[in-house]
């Protein structure tokens, strides 16, 4: 069988307009595997940077815990941030244990019995803090709202008075174990948030023994960062 020229040189077209297709096809289809987690880089932009900046802040708190002693306190915080993640955090505060409803109960005629306990009233503490996660989330239609969650280990010391009057002061090891939220309000003020519950190993004069106590807070504050920060 002969094919006239035209006739030729149309096969030979279709003919490699078919193999350039199944070239193609196989091109898409290619199977390359499974990305181990080194081989995945998710780009993140942060807004609002920490790493290389000086984070100052004023907060107020209360530790509502302790059955017998109520507590408002005032903090001064100080955080130094090497990286995004890692900062040096010191946090000094001071306040006053007030009775509880509990206690003025016990020592009511009822019972006659003032309970040993002690109050808050300054802290000194330096630790290191961590945030794993920045993040954002919208708030309304046109409102994003950036943020980082963050876990802090401090230690240091605590200063606490009897109650009971005449009963002495004491000053307890301290170790720190916190947990906390930033909402950043622009690119230097901050809303933060943060829980923590203070270890203490007192002695107590009164008594002349040692005692573990727990004092555990919530507190509410604004923090201002200074310096531009290393943008990633």
């Amino acid at each position: 069988m002969s094919l006239s020229l035209p006739r030729f040189i149309l096969a030979g077209a279709m003919l490699l307009a078919s193999v350039v297709s199944s070239t193609a096809t196989a091109q898409e289809t290619v199977d390359i595997g499974a990305l181990r987690n080194d081989e995945i880089n998710v780009v993140q932009n942060v807004l609002f940077p920490k790493d290389g900046r000086l984070e100052l802040g004023g907060h107020l708190g209360w530790m509502p815990f302790d059955p017998l002693v109520t507590t408002p306190q005032a903090q001064f915080s100080i955080d130094k941030h090497f990286s995004e993640s890692i900062a040096l955090s010191v946090l000094i505060g001071g306040g006053y244990g007030l009775k509880t409803g509990r206690y003025v109960e016990l020592e009511g005629p009822s019972y006659g019995l003032a309970p040993a306990a002690y109050r808050y009233l300054a802290s000194a503490l330096v630790g290191v803090s961590w945030s794993p996660i920045y993040a954002k989330m919208a708030l309304g239609p046109a409102k994003v709202v950036h943020f980082d969650i963050y876990g802090t280990a401090r230690g240091g010391a605590t200063l606490e008075q009897s109650v009971i009057p005449n009963g002495g002061f004491t000053v307890a090891p301290t170790v720190s174990l916190g947990a906390g939220m930033r909402f950043f309000a622009s690119e230097k003020l901050v809303v933060r948030v943060e829980m923590r519950d203070d270890l203490l190993v007192e002695y107590r004069p009164i008594t002349s023994t040692w005692h573990f106590k727990q004092n555990g807070g919530l507190t509410l504050g604004f923090t201002s960062f200074l310096g531009r920060g290393n943008r990633r």
